[in-house]
């Protein structure tokens, strides 16, 4: 049950990294677009930012934080059984 649970939340923060590299590379874009004059979502993105791409950003990195700590103390009761 454990291991089926890390895998959904593994899969949900792959897509979540996918969101958030999508976000960044609209935002490029977009910056790049206003300043030639072409409109490329940039009015759009900045409406998205609180409610989407923060959130996004946030779970991302407590997911890397919780990831790594889960890691650590799998390694640390993995390493006190073996000896």
């Amino acid at each position: 049950m454990k291991d089926k649970f890390l895998e959904w939340l593994n899969l949900a923060l792959v897509a979540n990294i996918f969101l958030v590299l999508f976000s960044f590379f609209w935002l490029v874009i977009a910056v790049v677009g206003r300043s030639f004059g072409v409109p490329l979502g940039l009015d759009l993105w900045y409406q998205l930012w609180e409610p989407v791409f923060t959130p996004a950003i946030g779970i991302l990195m407590a997911g890397a934080i919780v990831s790594g700590i889960a890691s650590w103390v799998r390694k640390r009761f993995d390493s006190g059984e073996a000896s």
